[in-house]
């Protein structure tokens, strides 16, 4: 049995399995942790600090704002679209504790993308930054948005620096363009409202939808994943478990530079360190670097969530390597593929080895990782606890340990399913609760995967299977290189030929036949690249993952020009 398989597999002292129904929802694990770390700090954000006890009085507030003052019902879907601000865990504890579901909405969306969401979750209202208020002045009146609620970075700071930072923003960056928002109200004058007043504590059950979680459309038009409590609350309790006892609650200082509104940030710090008691360390522009290892140089963190190109980033700048790590001793990899070459300098400069994990939206999203004592580079880990891997071939016939097949997942974090999307949901997930990844993947005898690429990613060369993760891990270890990517494009002969993308430092002098040179060296002759291209930068999502889709897209615009 595949449960007999993992249980010996993992470290001494961490548990095989959770009780996914230990908390009956999330709010049971908020109010049990913010009353043993009332004083404990929460979340840092621009020199600000709030503590459990004020993140959960803050909460109440706007849940009682929600309840009094709003038409708002439970089970009613409320957007909310921000950055890493200390409004945000305030809005979204507020939010479930007046009964509503979440709906987490990236504030680099487009209004096309605003209207898609808002329309398909159903949201009646919607929290936003003033900065991208002018998106919602386009959208809402296309949706059934009802009520606004606006903040500014600044708005939860001290009132001198408060009227500071929102005034550079505003005026001096030109970072807030213009807009009109009849009957919006500020976050401040909400938190106002609900100050004093009583409100119903909502109690969910723990198959509720908590959060709509969308996808990043990367295969079509964006899905909501429906998240419940349950999956939450179980997701938390894996990924705790798996630290084992290298986190201390209560002690540990986290690094949080990617968003909250994305799902491998919002489990590990609104959950996973909320249960732990932890302090967060918000960083709002992490593409900032200077001023981004400004604040790392304010605290002596013990840990740091990120993914491939942030780290690249970060050992690429000179304030950084100096920096004192010598209380840093974990570092969390997720969101994209880990290569090898960025592992190793990362743990050259600061001391501390990467865990890579694995997840998806649907996994509320950790589904593997690797002990923090027991790193296996080039792998994702092994299952979290209650988890079960196997791997399948098209037919979807399992396969046995060593053979490359789609990666496929069941536990108690596999959401609920998509939103008012029964095909789609039936397509990714089976009667028995397995969740087809899309990603190929290897099982090995010792219980470790390694994700070999994503299934529509592979790139097919006279019949052999390519896969791009390989070539980049590659092309990653060329001195100069920064940034890489490979795809697949048309080509008559052998069906696809390999293109690779560069981003090269500003001192390297790299050029197309070193590429190709150092290819050779290191792979067999089809996996070697037909065409290179240097460029200053490659398209990447909000967290820094590199778009081949968009890539491929661009590739055959050109044919198609031709």
């Amino acid at each position: 049995m595949l449960e007999n398989f993992w249980n010996d597999k993992y470290p001494a002292g961490v548990p095989t399995t959770i009780n996914p129904d230990q908390y009956p929802n999330i709010l049971a694990v908020l109010k049990e942790s913010c009353t043993k770390f009332a004083d404990k700090p929460a979340f840092t954000n621009l020199g600000k600090t709030i503590t459990y006890g004020e993140m959960y009085a803050l909460s109440g507030q706007f849940a009682a704002y929600l309840q009094n003052h709003t038409k708002l019902q439970q089970g009613d879907r409320i957007a909310i679209q921000m950055p890493n601000v200390l409004q945000y865990p305030i809005a979204v504890f507020g939010a479930m504790r007046a009964g509503l579901i979440v709906v987490n909405t990236n504030p680099l969306y487009t209004a096309r993308e605003m209207e898609h969401q808002f329309n398909d979750s159903g949201a009646k209202a919607l929290i936003c930054l003033a900065n991208m208020a002018h998106l919602a002045e386009q959208v809402v009146p296309k949706t059934g948005v009802k009520h606004i609620i606006v903040t500014e970075v600044g708005d939860m700071l001290p009132p001198v620096k408060k009227l500071l930072v929102n005034f550079v923003i505003k005026h001096v960056k030109k970072m807030v363009p213009e807009y009109k928002l009849p009957g919006a109200v500020k976050f401040n004058d909400a938190l106002a409202k609900g100050k004093g007043a009583s409100f119903k504590e909502a109690n969910p059950s723990n198959d509720d939808i908590a959060v709509l979680q969308y996808t990043g459309g990367t295969t079509g038009v964006a899905k909501g994943a429906m998240l419940t409590h349950r999956n939450l609350v179980a997701n938390m309790l894996q990924s705790k478990a798996l630290m084992g006892s290298n986190l201390h609650d209560g002690e540990e200082v986290l690094i949080c530079p990617l968003p909250l509104y994305h799902i491998y940030a919002f489990t590990f710090h609104c959950m996973a360190m909320m249960i732990s008691g932890n302090h967060n360390i918000l960083i709002t522009n992490p593409r900032d670097i200077p001023a981004f290892v400004k604040e790392l140089s304010k605290v002596r963190f013990t840990g740091f969530v990120g993914l491939n190109t942030l780290f690249v980033a970060l050992c690429n700048n000179e304030d950084f390597r100096k920096l004192d790590f010598s209380a840093f001793k974990v570092t969390l990899s997720g969101g994209m593929a880990l290569q090898l070459a960025t592992a190793e300098r990362w743990e050259q400069v600061t001391g501390c080895k990467i865990c890579e994990g694995y997840g998806m939206t649907e996994t509320s999203p950790v589904a593997t990782v690797n002990p923090i004592d027991a790193v296996q580079l080039g792998t994702i880990g092994i299952p979290v606890p209650s988890t079960l891997c196997k791997i399948i071939d098209e037919e979807g016939n399992e396969l046995p340990f060593g053979e490359r097949g789609e990666l496929c997942v069941k536990g108690p974090q596999v959401m609920k399913g998509y939103w008012q999307r029964e095909e789609a949901t039936a397509e990714i997930l089976d009667a028995e609760g397995w969740l087809k990844t899309g990603d190929i993947a290897v099982i090995q005898e010792d219980g470790f995967l390694r994700i070999v690429d994503r299934k529509k990613d592979m790139i097919l060369v006279s019949g052999f299977n390519v896969y791009p993760n390989e070539l980049e891990d590659v092309m990653a270890t060329l001195p100069g290189v920064v940034q890489c990517a490979a795809i697949g494009v048309p080509d008559e002969k052998s069906g696809e030929a390999i293109k690779v993308f560069l981003v090269k430092a500003p001192d390297a002098k790299l050029t197309e036949d070193q590429v190709k040179a150092h290819m050779r060296e290191n792979l067999t002759g089809y996996k070697v690249p037909r065409y290179v291209e240097f460029r200053d930068a490659l398209p990447t999502t909000n967290v820094g993952k590199i778009l081949r889709r968009e890539l491929r897209d661009e590739e055959l615009k050109k044919l198609g020009a031709k």
